[in-house]
């Protein structure tokens, strides 16, 4: 099919455009230069156009998503998802998968990725990705507690653990290492927690500091194409932003080396709001959102997303496993827990976060703090979904962006008066334009992620990936905003139109994106010995019957990259 959207004012930060008036033209699944005259034309006349959007961090797939759909009867009945000649969803933060890929695909986004996989539990979430339709996939797959990383790292042997990660990211038919509070989640295994970076692990005798600049440097040393992606220690914890401030600081002076994409930093701090916190006790809790922001502006080795609070009933979900202890002693609703034999762990727990409590608008305020002071060229839009509020709630996000009005209303009528008193919200002026828009939704998480070449623009030979919405430039009603990034006009996915009207009119399904890097033949053979002596000794299933199979997708995209080098 070939189409030609005219009319359109593009926003395209990763090309430089910036609200023109022009046309895009798509033919097989590609933006092209031009088109016959049998093209279909979209009129997209007093609409804004930008590439689709990409959603770097978000948990919609695997088995705690699974549990909190399951553990959540209230929540899958809270919001019903029945349109005609689409199948039939359920839930609010937790959707089912079919009504996760029909709400992304409205707001316009084509491309997803799960946060967190066990890889013990890869196949499950596999099984999931192929129920999720509308969007393009990857996984990040969780390294920050397992046994042969930190064993390896103990013993100083980054090759093996280098060749150990390409093994794992392969047979889980991952895209990236997620490290999700270093060492803290082994040690709940073991009833225990680590509290500093330089708390050593129990009976491994590691530290968080050195999980997490080993994998930083065994990322670089296999040229992923994303960065190490990082949730540290002590997350929700009140002074916990020096721990963030540690934690980012620790992997300087680590050279960004990807073989793929155009990748320039080594590390992503993801839900930094949960991150941002100043403080001795809830009392005197406080806003560092402005200290971090500052700290993020004035290096150029990371990015962050912000982990938004949307002041919702959610469900919380991580593999940080004391973390959600923590929070179900606070609020005392259910809790699930699971430790996933020599890997990870994690929780689950609802929770609600009333506008009127003072720690929550608090942390509503941290978010707010955090993107109205950083560079926009180093933040990514996410809510951590569900942890911080579901990704539906991403229009509203954008609407406290864009219009101080609509914040303002929040800010003084809606929330407790400590987002006032005890943060730096109500003195920026600051509104976001819709290239900064496209900026924090699409752009950067292309190119943080790698994906740069075919994602997050509409240059000629970018996948058709495209949303066409419905709003003004200069708007800024808060309402019409949210409105408008709820529900497209028309989105496009690998040049099929699959929105019209903010309503799904074809159901697709789009690829599975992972990793598969060679090392060295030699150096595969030693840590295949290890792997077959520990398997045997440890672990519930045989070697043999981990890996993830061909069948488990729709399609897959595979990234191949050589590393032989390292040997």
């Amino acid at each position: 099919m070939e189409y030609i959207i005219k009319n359109g004012i593009v926003y395209d930060p990763l090309n430089g455009i910036n609200g023109e008036k022009m046309d895009i033209c798509v033919k097989d699944g590609k933006i092209v230069e031009k088109v016959s005259e049998n093209a279909k034309i979209i009129d997209a006349s007093n609409c804004v156009v930008m590439p689709g959007g990409i959603d770097s961090h978000t948990h919609v797939a695997g088995p705690k998503v699974n549990v909190g759909r399951m553990f959540r009867p209230e929540d899958s009945k809270k919001e019903i998802y029945a349109k005609k000649g689409l199948r039939t969803g359920t839930g609010f933060s937790v959707p089912s998968t079919y009504k996760t890929g029909y709400q992304y695909s409205e707001m316009g986004y084509t491309t997803v990725f799960e946060a967190a996989m066990p890889p013990l539990l890869a196949r499950h979430t596999h099984e999931e990705f192929i129920e999720t339709p509308q969007v393009d996939k990857g996984v990040l797959t969780l390294f920050g507690n397992n046994w042969f990383v930190l064993e390896y790292l103990k013993e100083g042997d980054i090759k093996k653990c280098a060749a150990y990660v390409a093994w794992l990211l392969k047979a889980t038919r991952g895209f990236a290492i997620k490290i999700v509070n270093p060492g803290g989640t082994e040690a709940w295994g073991w009833g225990k927690n680590v509290h500093s970076l330089d708390d050593p692990v129990p009976y491994f005798d590691i530290t968080p500091r050195e999980i997490v600049r080993g994998l930083c440097e065994v990322n670089e040393l296999l040229g992923l194409p994303h960065s190490i992606h990082v949730h540290p220690n002590n997350l929700g914890h009140p002074g916990n932003w020096e721990t963030t401030l540690e934690t980012m600081d620790c992997v300087k002076g680590i050279k960004a080396k990807p073989k793929y994409g155009e990748r320039e930093t080594i590390y992503y701090n993801t839900h930094v709001q949960f991150h941002s916190y100043g403080g001795t006790s809830w009392k005197d809790f406080e806003s560092k959102g402005l200290e971090i922001a500052e700290y993020v502006n004035k290096n150029d080795h990371l990015v962050v997303d912000v982990g938004q609070i949307t002041l919702d009933e959610t469900t919380t979900m991580t593999a940080d496993g004391p973390m959600e202890y923590d929070l179900h002693m606070t609020n005392g609703l259910k809790w699930a827990n699971c430790d996933v034999e020599l890997e990870t762990g994690s929780g689950v727990v609802p929770f609600i976060y009333s506008p009127k409590g003072p720690v929550y608008a608090l942390q509503w305020a941290i978010g707010l703090d955090i993107f109205l002071n950083i560079d926009t060229d180093k933040v990514l839009l996410t809510t951590d979904h569900p942890n911080a509020g579901p990704f539906t709630r991403y229009p509203r996000i954008i609407a406290w962006l864009m219009s101080k009005k609509y914040r303002d209303e929040w800010l003084y009528n809606k929330v407790h008066k400590w987002a006032q008193q005890r943060s730096h919200v109500a003195d920026s002026d600051k509104e976001y334009d819709l290239y900064e828009i496209a900026k924090v939704t699409r752009a950067n998480q292309a190119k943080v992620l790698g994906l740069s070449k075919e994602k997050g623009h509409l240059g000629v030979g970018a996948d058709a990936d495209i949303a066409i919405y419905e709003i003004n430039p200069e708007e800024k009603d808060g309402k019409k905003i949210e409105r408008a990034f709820r529900y497209a006009k028309y989105v496009l996915k690998r040049g099929e139109l699959v929105v019209k009207d903010g309503n799904v009119v074809k159901e697709v399904f789009g690829d599975t994106i992972y990793v598969d890097v060679k090392v060295d033949e030699s150096l595969e053979q030693e840590i295949m010995k290890d792997l077959r002596e520990k398997f045997t000794k440890y672990y519930s299933v045989n070697l043999d019957n981990y890996p993830v199979t061909e069948e488990y997708a729709n399609s897959w995209k595979v990234i191949k990259i050589d590393a032989t080098d390292i040997s």
